[in-house]
């Protein structure tokens, strides 16, 4: 028997900005899941010796151990990832055993079948297909009676061939379309090996298969609509293509939604002379969703023809690809490259790279201003759209940079972002800070709000404040992601920080955790009041009276009203709502129940609930829906940051059509089959 000891010591020597870390600043280590995605490659020497080389695979992972599943007793010992392991096996069927542990010891173990035989694979069995979804990646899918694994040699040159298990699938993504020769080659443990060659025309995906996001609801006052299925049109465009233009121009519809196809594009004019002239004096921002698979550069450009002409452009560059791209252009960008007019804008010009052969889709064309009424900004802190602040970094991690946003889409559709690499090694407590020119003022306005991108699902984002001229006098407070490779907007409640000077502001990404080389985005940082609208937070269900009427689906069993088994942290009220997601119920289970009356979503734009999850990352589905119509409806997702213990998540519901929401449903781990875990909510309240 092998005892390990681990021991583990920390010494944070922080000089700088930091005037120490406490212990309990650390993330809660037990609080993150077992290692998911759990597998082995698992591949054989060709030369009849039973040689099995097995190099476990899964996410989490601090260490693996295999156990050779032939009777033998013995196993791989600790391996860490990265690692293989070698076994010689006698010819016949296995089951392996895979155990994988992440650093607070939870364990996943998983078992997996390897057929060892010394006769050389037959009926080789090879399937190959352009993926429907991602241009130019195509997947191999191979079978054989007696293999163990397959190579598959793509054919592009300078490309390592890529091994896998037989029976599954493996991908490869071209840099360019075209035929090539596709070889697989299936691998017992016989010196013979089965062979396929296909020539393989590789195709990119050449329209967008889905629609572009839908806009938000907008008062008429607050938008000039030129193209777009949400809103009534207000410009009359004479053309879409002026006869000066160069492209190929086709009216299509993608999911029943009107879209605008240009192909072979070097620049296209959009014209709405005389009375359709628009005025977009008061408009704040111009706003296009764009697709294209080929642009690498996309330009836009509007002219004002009321007096001396005068036009501004905008140029993408590295706009990305094979995705719908939502643009929303400050006015004010326009007017400092140059514009000095708005009041009779007659043409729209889009151009790009390559000159004369890039294609693209536009949809939802239209200017618009934040809502007249309402908005709960209190003063704009930060939005990287001018002059950069002087970042000062720490921690070893790479400089702090504004950048064109790699992401421009859902929560933040801005030009421009701050840049933050976590520097793989860096500090736990890695971070970065600029001053402000003046104090935040905290009298009136008590959150501070940021949007943010990350890779990881419930990093901690750390934010500090501090007096520069006294580092002693500080706040600091955190959230947690809750989704990755998207933006979101993080709201930190500033009611409780001590009155001094605050002028610098401190962030710090995946805070507790060492630098892994993650890059993280940050945006728009803003004073923001608690109820932007005037309107008090509205509960319109807390289970504490009657508990209304609910119906579940799925094969889930009957949700119920209980007494709070976690009177605890955001949630300390006496009763709350028990769903149990039965094991073996489908992904899709979930429950409902009626209000009295349609839901508020004039006054209000968003759903707070608060909510009790036994897993990290459950998907949280929330949806809403007309009782008298099912297809009237308006969905969203959020994922749980933390587990065992309650939480408020904020469901962000001012894209909902306007419709006569009087159903709320909700789904906990949505897209997983049920396994018996118990959910918990409370506190449907409607807020701004």
């Amino acid at each position: 028997m092998k005892t390990i000891k681990n021991i583990f010591s920390l010494i944070l020597l922080v000089t700088f900005v930091i005037s120490c870390v406490q212990d309990d600043d650390l993330p809660d280590v037990n609080a993150l899941p077992a290692p998911t995605n759990v597998s082995a490659l698992v591949t054989v020497a060709q030369d009849n010796s039973g040689l099995v080389t097995i190099t476990p695979l899964g996410e989490s992972v601090a260490s693996f151990r295999v156990a050779y599943g032939d009777n033998s007793g013995e196993n791989s010992g600790e391996l860490q990832p990265g690692e293989s392991t070698q076994h010689i096996y006698s010819e016949g069927t296995y089951t392996i055993a895979i155990s994988a542990s992440g650093i607070n010891g939870k364990t996943t173990t998983v078992s997996q079948e390897i057929i060892v035989s010394f006769q050389a694979p037959e009926n080789l069995m090879v399937t190959i297909e352009n993926d429907a979804s991602i241009s130019k990646q195509v997947n191999v899918t191979a079978s054989a009676d007696f293999a163990m694994s397959f190579e598959v040699d793509f054919g592009e040159m300078d490309a390592s061939p890529v091994m896998a298990n037989i029976d599954e699938t493996v991908s490869f993504l071209y840099q360019e379309i075209g035929t090539y020769t596709i070889t697989v080659t299936a691998f017992s443990a016989a010196t013979e090996t089965a062979v396929y060659t296909e020539e393989f025309v590789v195709t990119e995906i050449s329209q967008p298969l889905t629609a572009a996001p839908t806009p938000p609801s907008r008062e008429d006052a607050d938008k000039i609509s030129m193209f777009s299925n949400a809103y009534t049109t207000d410009v009359n465009v004479s053309s879409w293509q002026s006869d000066w233009s160069t492209s190929t121009l086709t009216d299509i519809q993608i999911d029943g939604d009107d879209v605008k196809s240009y192909v072979d594009a070097d620049f296209v004019g959009v014209e709405f002379y005389g009375a359709d002239a628009v005025d977009a004096t008061n408009m704040e921002f111009f706003h296009l969703d764009v697709w294209t698979n080929n642009a690498e550069t996309f330009r836009v450009k509007l002219v004002d023809l009321g007096g001396t002409a005068t036009e501004a452009e905008i140029s993408f560059d590295g706009i990305t690809q094979g995705e719908w791209v939502s643009l929303d252009i400050p006015m004010a960008d326009f007017i400092a490259g140059g514009m000095n007019a708005t009041n009779s804008i007659q043409q729209l010009i889009f151009s790009g790279l390559p000159t004369g052969t890039f294609d693209f889709f536009i949809d939802n064309v239209y200017f618009y201003k934040l809502p007249s009424a309402g908005g709960n900004t209190c003063a704009s802190i930060e939005d990287f759209e001018g002059v950069a602040p002087v970042f000062t970094s720490f921690g070893n991690i790479a400089d702090t940079q504004v950048v064109m946003n790699p992401d421009m889409s859902g929560e933040n559709t801005t030009t421009n972002a701050a840049q933050f690499t976590k520097t793989g090694g860096s500090e736990v407590w890695a971070g970065s800070f600029f001053d402000l020119a003046a104090p935040l003022n905290l009298s009136s306005c008590t959150q501070l709000s940021i949007k943010t991108w990350s890779p990881k699902l419930a990093a901690v984002v750390r934010l500090k404040l501090e007096n520069s001229a006294d580092n002693s006098q500080f706040f600091e407070v955190d959230m947690n992601t809750t989704v990755t490779n998207s933006w979101e907007e993080l709201v930190y409640d500033l009611s409780s920080a001590p009155a001094f000077n605050y002028d610098r502001i401190v962030l710090f990404f995946d805070f507790g955790v060492s630098g892994d080389d993650s890059v993280y985005y940050f945006d728009e940082i803003n004073l923001v009041s608690q109820s932007s609208s005037g309107s008090t937070p509205l509960v319109f269900q807390d289970f504490e009276g009657s508990a209304p009427a609910f119906t579940v689906f799925g094969n889930i069993a009957d949700t119920q009203v209980i007494t709070n088994p976690d009177m605890s942290g955001v949630n300390t009220t006496a009763n709350v709502a028990q769903l149990t997601k039965t094991g073996g119920s489908e992904v899709w289970a979930g429950t409902f129940f009626d209000t009295a009356s349609p839901l508020d979503l004039n006054t209000y734009t968003k759903i707070s609930l608060k909510s009790w999850s036994p897993k990290l990352g459950a998907v949280i589905r929330l949806k809403l829906e007309n009782s008298a119509n099912s297809g009237e409806f308006f969905e969203t997702d959020m994922n749980t940051t933390v587990v065992n213990q309650w939480e408020e998540l904020v469901f962000d519901m001012s894209a909902a059509q306007d419709f006569n929401y009087d159903r709320v449903v909700i789904f906990f781990d949505f897209g997983e089959a049920g396994d018996d875990s118990v959910y918990y909510f409370d506190e449907y309240t409607l807020t701004n």
